[in-house]
C-alpha cells in the first residue's frame, strides 16, 4: 500500500512539474507573441489613440468654427444685399430727373 502512495506521490510531482513547464511556457509564448504584435504594428505606423482624439478634436474645432463663419458670411451678404438695394432705390430718383433733364435740354454743353 504504501509503494502505491509513494508512485501516486511520484506521479502527482510529475504532474505538477509538467504543469509549472506549460504554464512557463505558456508565458513565454505570450510575451513572444505580445512582441511580435508590437514589431508588427510600429511596422505599420499606426497612429496612437492620443494623437487620433487630439487630431479628432481639432477637426471638431475647425468644422464649427466654418460653421460660425459660413453663418457670418451669410449674414454680411445679407446686409451687403440691403444696403446696395437701398443705394439702389435712392438712386433713381436722381437717374429719373437726368433723363427729365437731357429730354428737355439734349445738348447740356449749349446752355
Amino acid at each position: 500500500m504504501q509503494s502505491e502512495n509513494r508512485l501516486l506521490d511520484d506521479l502527482a510531482k510529475i504532474a505538477g512539474g509538467a504543469f509549472s513547464s506549460f504554464s512557463t511556457l505558456k508565458d513565454e509564448a505570450e510575451a513572444r507573441l505580445h512582441e511580435k504584435l508590437e514589431k508588427i504594428l510600429v511596422r505599420m505606423d499606426l497612429v496612437k489613440r492620443d494623437e487620433f482624439e487630439a487630431v479628432q478634436a481639432m477637426a471638431i474645432r475647425a468644422r464649427e468654427e466654418n460653421e460660425a463663419l459660413a453663418t457670418q458670411l451669410k449674414e454680411l451678404e445679407a446686409q451687403l444685399r440691403a444696403q446696395l438695394a437701398g443705394n439702389a432705390t435712392k438712386n433713381k430718383p436722381k437717374q429719373r430727373k437726368r433723363r427729365a433733364a437731357l429730354k428737355d435740354n439734349p445738348n447740356p454743353k449749349d446752355d
